[in-house]
């Protein structure tokens, strides 16, 4: 026999699903990496026209320690995995600072800051920890899983190479941002050296950081989404901002 109340609350659990799934549009270090969309809006709401301009690398640590207050600990836990992924894989720094200046527009590049991108990665860990530690002084994060599945790894491997034509140009000759030279090999390293969730979250990314678009035959995105349904992503992480051209 079901309760009234076992219903309710069966139905409340749904709708907040479905609210999450809703504004939830990418994970751990490629949502970080999003946020250079709204940086501008950020400074006007944290630092005051005659307020002293604390600087990119300052502001980008702040939005790394929001990550708790826009998830649930589950997915914020999220960018400390991502990060891990990478400082412990075997790939070279340039590879790593190639994927970020992508992801990112080239807004914010740790070489013109004096850091290499794993020096720029453990500051943003560190500032995550922290604000974590206000809430939680016990918390340990997770050793990482990364996805190391070929069948996967082929799979994300196949999707870049269908937009790689048009992504390498549009990644080495922005309009703004400091260009991310040899993007493409440096996904791929990422899916086969590092994680091919990361990977590919970090290509769909670029993808919509230079707003490439998708091939209109329909095929290509169906697979964009169905990759993206294969590693558990909520609905809008692959569709949300993607140039898509079919019909």
């Amino acid at each position: 026999m079901t309760h009234g109340y076992e219903s309710e609350f069966e139905d409340d659990f749904v709708e907040a699903e479905f609210i999450e799934d809703i504004f939830v549009t990418d994970l751990g270090l490629t949502w970080l990496a999003s946020q250079w969309l709204v940086l501008e809006e950020f400074y006007r709401e944290h630092f005051p026209s005659l307020a002293d301009d604390p600087g990119p690398v300052t502001v980008w640590l702040m939005l790394a320690e929001t990550s708790l207050d826009q998830f649930d600990r589950s997915k914020a836990a999220q960018l400390g995995q991502d990060i891990q992924r990478l400082l412990r894989s075997p790939l070279p720094d340039e590879t790593i600072r190639t994927v970020w200046l992508a992801a990112t527009h080239g807004i914010l590049d740790p070489d013109e800051h004096g850091m290499t991108a794993r020096t720029w990665l453990r500051r943003i860990e560190e500032a995550w920890l922290a604000r974590v530690h206000q809430d939680d002084p016990a918390f340990v994060p997770s050793p990482p899983q990364p996805v190391v599945d070929e069948e996967l790894r082929r799979a994300v491997i196949e999707v870049i190479h269908a937009v790689a034509g048009p992504l390498g140009p549009a990644s080495e000759t922005p309009p703004y941002g400091v260009p991310a030279t040899g993007l493409v090999p440096a996904l791929e390293r990422v899916v086969t050296e590092a994680c091919a969730d990361l990977g590919y979250r970090l290509f769909l990314r670029a993808v919509k950081a230079y707003f490439v678009p998708v091939p209109s035959d329909g095929e290509t995105y169906a697979r964009f989404v169905a990759l993206g349904e294969r590693f558990g992503y909520p609905r809008w992480v692959v569709r949300e901002g993607l140039n898509d051209r079919t019909d």
